[in-house]
């Protein structure tokens, strides 16, 4: 555990350590220090603009994934359990799956006014297809024979499905829950950007108009913190406890 912990922090500092050496050799305020970002994100926690705009960012993000998982989990399930379900919907996923994300964006903005509705909305649609392909997909590559011995044995019903079935979706869920963050908190920073008065796209939008490079690094490493945490206290326990079935 503690050898994959240094290999975790090692890379880290490989990377840090490349940035520094590259923004000595730059030496231009287009690529700050990485001391300078530190300066800058200390800055902007203490005096609670960045938590202020972080914390409205998390709220929509946590929507979202609240919305989005359940809905696809349920439409995963439906079409690869039910071929004429899969044919009917199959159409509307690859579109859902190949529409661009501004695009959404921006009807949801023209339909329902800029509003956090319009907002948290335009991800879902973005984002529940993705969650249906993996469950779909986890769904049809289930070991059919394992349930087949279950009902020979008359296994109850609770049994099978808690035992047998969804143990073996238990990647593909965890898989689309980690995917699933990454997409979300990306789109939901563009939907800030182009209609909304708060939260970190619309911060970084500001910045940008300013050629503030240290303070967009700030604020965008202010989300990944947020990210690696989940996925080192949440993601990863919940994948290790549910994987010691196998």
């Amino acid at each position: 555990m503690l050898n994959l912990l240094y290999l975790r922090m090692g890379s880290v500092l490989v990377l840090i350590t490349l940035w520094h050496i590259t923004a000595l050799l730059a030496d231009s305020p287009m690529f700050p220090l990485p001391l300078n970002v530190l300066n800058s994100f200390m800055e902007h926690i203490s005096n609670g603009e960045l938590l202020h705009h972080l914390g409205i960012t998390l709220y929509r993000v946590t929507m979202i994934f609240l919305i989005a998982m359940p809905l696809g989990i349920a439409f995963g399930l439906l079409m690869g359990n039910f071929k004429k379900i899969d044919a009917a919907l199959d159409t509307l996923l690859v579109l859902g799956l190949n529409m661009p994300a501004l695009v959404v964006i921006m009807l949801c903005y023209i339909w329902f006014g800029l509003s956090d509705v319009a907002a948290i909305l335009a991800v879902v649609i973005n984002k529940v297809p993705t969650v249906i392909v993996n469950i779909r997909e986890g769904v049809k590559a289930i070991d059919k024979k394992l349930i087949e011995v279950a009902y020979i044995y008359k296994v109850s019903r609770y049994k099978m499905l808690f035992t047998f079935y969804i143990p073996q979706l238990y990647p593909y869920i965890i898989a689309s829950a980690r995917n699933g963050l990454s997409l979300i908190w990306k789109i939901v920073l563009v939907v800030e950007l182009l209609g909304r008065s708060d939260g970190i796209g619309f911060q970084l939008s500001m910045f940008f108009q300013f050629f503030d490079i240290t303070s967009i690094l700030a604020y965008s490493f202010s989300f990944i913190v947020i990210i690696i945490l989940i996925e080192n206290f949440i993601f990863r326990p919940i994948d290790t406890q549910l994987s010691k079935w196998r």
